[in-house]
């Protein structure tokens, strides 16, 4: 007798032959894009310790030496100012990042990397950047880039019809 394949539980799993192809097309890229992320926050958890909003929130500062204000952080993360705090307070409490007075705005702080989250996050970034790699380094040059020119296309899409 065969043995049974498990099929992972997904979005994409319960979507008929018969759905419009846009939907099923919304929950292919959902599934993928839910099954890198997966994959990255395991390997940011087990190797570095650390959380995927943490390592997101020290990439922003890596792009500003100067540091981001507290609300630029929230927007650029699209999170909550709550959610911002506490991420911030974790890393502080760890010496990779530190809060400066802002001195435009007495009730604001500015947060930029140390020099040890500076350290610290180069080396994340390099091996996220080696596990994007191996996952997606299944496409030729050629599929990789098709499938750019097509998302390319449903980016423009998107803005084009949510404006």
């Amino acid at each position: 007798m065969p043995a049974l394949r498990l099929v992972p539980s997904d979005r994409e799993t319960g979507v008929r032959a018969a759905e419009h192809r846009a939907l099923r097309l919304w929950l292919r890229l959902l599934t993928c894009s839910q099954l890198i992320e997966r994959h990255v926050r395991s390997r940011l958890r087990s190797r570095f310790g650390i959380t995927l909003p943490r390592f997101d929130l020290m990439s922003q500062l890596e792009r500003h030496a100067e540091g981001l204000k507290m609300n630029e952080l929230s927007r650029r993360m699209m999170v909550t100012g709550g959610n911002i705090t506490g991420i911030v307070d974790q890393l502080v409490k760890e010496g990779l990042v530190e809060r400066l007075d802002e001195p435009s705005d007495r009730r604001a702080w500015r947060v930029r990397l140390t020099r040890a989250g500076d350290k610290a996050f180069a080396e994340m970034a390099r091996a996220h950047e080696e596990w994007v790699v191996e996952l997606l380094g299944g496409f030729s040059r050629r599929d990789s880039e098709a499938l750019m020119q097509l998302l390319a296309r449903l980016k423009q899409s998107t803005l084009e019809n949510s404006a």
